[in-house]
């Protein structure tokens, strides 16, 4: 999953970043309003919002979003304690607010329930057939076995099972599991679903030529009578 962080405070912004990374968030990172406005993509799944931004403040930008029509899940991140203050900013459009300082696995936690939420489901588990994901324990199952997966191949994996059936194509998954200053290989996609396949089975992830890749219950196949 990918979030945008808006944090002007280097020292918070950086530990933010690696710690989310660490939770299993690809996490690009912005510290002013107008940045936002300017970078936030369809590709990101949520938006970590700081109250304090210098130019556009915090507010400013949930407004602009909203106004525009992006349903991005945002929540704010603010030091602003005030029952008033929170309330201002779910009446402008936000999805949950946290108080500085936080924990960071609550933050990882609602997270990962305003994603779901968005993507309407109330389960924590991913399922397709008998293939199983648990994104908050990094863990993957097919048929009651667990599945030893990389970082980019775990990532890889959700992204489709979010979406089975949905065909989606090399950009818009390389946009998922890859920060903006990481370098790409033309391949690494192709190369991730190759090993994928060898530890599912070819017939989980299938190729529409010219278009990308989906995910299909390759459980759900009989064999021909």
């Amino acid at each position: 999953m990918r979030l945008l962080l808006a944090e002007d405070d280097d020292m918070l912004g950086s530990s933010m970043q690696k710690a989310l990374k660490l939770a299993g968030f690809q996490v690009d990172w912005v510290k002013d309003g107008a940045a936002v406005l300017k970078t936030v993509a369809d590709s990101h799944d949520a938006l970590l919002l700081d109250l304090g931004l210098p130019g556009l403040d915090g507010l400013q930008v949930l407004e602009a979003l909203r106004q525009r029509g992006q349903h991005l899940p945002v929540l704010i991140v603010s030091a602003r304690q005030t029952v008033e203050d929170r309330i201002g900013g779910l009446n402008r459009g936000a999805d949950d607010y946290i108080t500085k300082p936080f924990d960071l696995n609550e933050l990882v936690a609602r997270l990962h329930a305003l994603i779901r939420r968005n993507q309407g489901r109330s389960q924590p588990v991913l399922h397709c057939g008998t293939l199983q994901l648990d994104p908050i324990r990094r863990e993957a199952w097919l048929a009651g076995q667990g599945l030893e997966l990389s970082q980019r191949e775990f990532d890889l994996l959700e992204h489709l099972m979010e979406r089975p059936g949905t065909v989606l194509s090399r950009e818009q998954l390389e946009a998922r599991l890859y920060g903006w200053q990481e370098e790409v290989a033309s391949n690494a996609i192709e190369v991730h679903l190759h090993h994928l396949r060898r530890k599912l089975g070819s017939d989980w992830i299938k190729n529409v030529r010219g278009v990308g890749y989906k995910l299909v219950d390759a459980s759900a196949a009989r064999p021909a009578p």
